[in-house]
This record gives structure tokens, sequence and C-alpha cells, in this order.
């Protein structure tokens, strides 16, 4: 692994080499200056795989680095380095995963080796998952944009794809259901991502169709599973937009009869990050969702409107903790306050809480002491096609016997400290 530490300070630089060659890592660069180390990025010879970066630095500081590093379509680790206190840390590391660049986490000066354990063990994860990926320095292809037109054609050709990301109890590791994600399987473009077409949908009117149509392949994947004898059950993302029909619980429901499968299988995820447009319909349809047995979600609790409100008005069965919250959140002081607080409230309120976005054995052994009851996110499972499900399902479980085994002895040989 070739790694690159940017730091002004020469003798905080020289001792963070000197702890990674300790580690028996011995191919570092060493850079005392921002725009040399880009410069050194920007070469792709070099193949950097995890970039060390002090955020205090004259001339360019880290947070200017960091941008810099999108421009560069910068796709290895990232871990950032300061003196400062740890909310400003923590503020640069958010800020950096809003750009979309890998943040391994962020330590504070003087490093330990401790702390640097963790760090590179995230590395090396990181690292696996690119292996087959390709230059960790490229050319980001533009995104596409869809218009309602190929959208519709897609529709009615039946282009949208459904994969499934795996729900597992924390408690010990039983799988318990699946997320439905929706994918577009262009014929010329390959696998398109919902974010690039679900907005289309909704400002052209063809969210209900879509959601029909995925809820259709679901409940159907749904009874071949229980005809395989794999009872789960299923949550699918809904739309505001969604809500602005009344007659929206009735159709769900004739799907489940039509399909034979019952109401108690199905989870409606509601993203409370959208404003209600209708708020008294949007509440009459949640409410005569329930009333038919649907079970219901508030998705990325804490990142969107009036959170407490919409607590109190709909009547939810459970509450998910948004991936921004869950990542790295064994060893953020901030974050894990907040995270124990929403639990709090959830198991208070008698609700299931979900964490999503886990990534890190650490991470899941802090939701499990803590409380939580749910699990998602790559640790466990990225979202896949439904045939891959039963392979999948073999091969976990002796990686959730791995996980159940966790205990304070092994989260500290990984280098685990509470910062």
């Amino acid at each position: 692994m070739k790694m690159l530490v940017v730091d002004d300070e020469p003798f905080m630089c020289h001792l963070l080499v000197k702890q990674l060659a300790k580690l028996g890592y011995d191919d570092v660069l060493a850079q005392h200056s921002a725009v040399d180390a880009l410069q050194v990025l920007s070469e792709q010879r070099h193949g950097i795989d995890l970039v060390f970066c002090d955020l205090q630095m004259p001339g360019m500081d880290g947070i200017e680095f960091v941008r810099q590093l999108v421009h560069l379509s910068y796709r290895g680790g990232l871990v950032l380095v300061s003196g400062e206190d740890w909310r400003i840390i923590a503020t640069a590391e958010n800020l950096a995963l809003h750009h979309r660049l890998k943040v391994l986490g962020g330590m504070q000066k003087p490093v330990s080796q401790a702390a640097l354990k963790t760090i590179m063990a995230r590395a090396l994860a990181h690292q696996l998952t690119l292996q087959q990926s390709g230059p960790l320095l490229s050319e980001t292809p533009p995104r596409r944009s869809y218009d309602a037109t190929a959208l519709r054609q897609a529709l009615n050709s039946g282009e949208l794809v459904n994969y499934y990301q795996p729900k597992v109890s924390l408690r010990d590791g039983q799988l318990l259901g699946v997320e439905t994600l929706v994918r577009w399987q262009h014929p010329d473009d390959g696998l398109v991502l919902p974010d690039q077409f679900i907005q289309v949908a909704e400002e052209t009117g063809l969210i209900d169709q879509l959601t029909q149509q995925v809820l259709r392949a679901v409940l159907l994947q749904v009874r071949r599973w229980n005809d395989e004898g794999l009872a789960l059950q299923v949550a699918v993302n809904i739309s505001m937009n969604n809500l602005a029909s009344l007659d929206f619980p009735d159709r769900v429901e004739s799907l489940l009869h039509e399909i034979g499968v019952p109401a108690s299988v199905l989870m409606l995820e509601v993203t409370e990050s959208r404003v209600m447009s209708d708020p008294l319909a949007s509440l009459d349809i949640l409410t005569r969702l329930r009333i038919k047995k649907i079970s219901l979600s508030i998705d990325d609790f804490g990142t969107g409107h009036s959170s407490l409100r919409q607590l109190h008005d709909i009547p939810f069965n459970e509450l998910k903790i948004d991936g921004s919250f869950v990542r790295g959140v064994s060893h953020d002081s901030y974050v894990r306050t907040i995270v124990e607080a929403s639990l709090n409230l959830a198991h208070q309120l008698g609700l299931k809480t979900v964490a999503e976005g886990v990534e890190y054995p650490e991470d899941w052994r802090f939701l499990r002491e803590a409380g939580c009851d749910v699990a998602q996110g790559w640790l466990i499972a990225r979202a896949m096609p439904a045939e891959r499900l039963s392979d999948w399902v073999e091969e976990w479980q002796s990686r959730r016997a791995e996980l159940n085994a966790i205990d304070q002895h092994s989260v500290e040989n990984l280098g685990y400290v509470d910062r």
C-alpha cells in the first residue's frame, strides 16, 4: 500500500512516517506542501492508496486540499490529522464525506499508535474493495441526465430492477429482512442508480407508476422466497409524492391480495428529509397504511425536517438512523451522543431501531451494546440481485459468528480508542 503524508511541520510529518513504519508500512511519501502533494497525486504512476492530510497548513489548508482531491477524482482513502478541537476535525470529515471522498477517520495530534492501527485496518478493508476497480485516480465520466421520455420507455420496457440489501439482528446476526433498492438496467449505460432518475420521476408524474412496478416485483419475490422457506420482511422506499394520492393505501393492499402475501411482510420507508407538500393528506394515507397492517419506517432520522413532530404525529414502527451518524460512531464521542439519544428516544416510543451504513466491526460492537436492534451496511453486504441472496446467506453464517465474537479485547486489538 502506497501512502502520502501531507503536513507542513517536518517533525510531525517524520513522526507519522516512523509510526507507519512500526506497523510495517514503509512505502510512504512525505510532502510539506499541499500544492506539492497535489502534484504527486496528479501523476498517476505514483498510485497513492492512502492520504494523511493535516488541516492547519499555510498557503493551502486541509479543507482546500480536500476540495482539490475531488477535482482529481481521488478514490483512495483519506485521513484528516490535526491539533484542532475534535469538533473541527469531525466537521472536516463530514465535509469530505459529502464530497464523496472515502474518509477513513480523523486523528488528533499527537497521533497515538492505537488510533493509527485502527485507521490502517480500515485502509486495508477499503483497498480490498478497490482491487478490481481500476486506478485510484481516474477521470470520472460525466453523469448522464435522463428525461421523462427515456424513463417512461424504461418503465414500459421493464428495465427497472430491484436490488436487495440484507438487514440483520445486532443481537445474533440473524437475517431479518432486506431493503429494496431500485436500479435502472439501461441498455447502453449499464446500471443506473436511483439518484439519477427518481427526481425525474417525481417531477414528471411517473413516480406512482415506478413505485407500483417496484412493489409488484418485490412482493412477487417475497412469494418466491417464501416458497424456498425464506421468511423475510421487505422494506421499500416510497416518495412523498406517493403520499399525495389518497388511494395509495388501497392500491398497495390490492397488490398484497393479488400476489398472496400478508401485509406484515411489507415495510414502507418514508424519508424525513423531504417536506410533506400536503401534511394532512400524508397523515391520512400513512395512518390508513398502518390500519391495513403495513409497517412504516422513518428513514434517515436526524437529517431532515421536524423529526420529533413526525414521530408524534405518525404511527411509525421503525426508526432508521442515517449512515452519516453510524459510520465511525464508535470513535466519535459527539456522534455517539446523538446516536445514543436517538436509540433511547426510539425505544421509549416502542420503535424498532435500524442502523444503516454499518461498515466497521467496532461500530457493530458499539451499536449492539447501545441497544440498536438491526444493522445494514457494507460490513454485512452490499445490495445484490435477488438470485444472489441464497449464496450470501450461506457465506454469512460464518461471518456472523465472527462478528458475534467481537469483545473488548478484540476491538482494542483493532486499535480502537475513544477520542
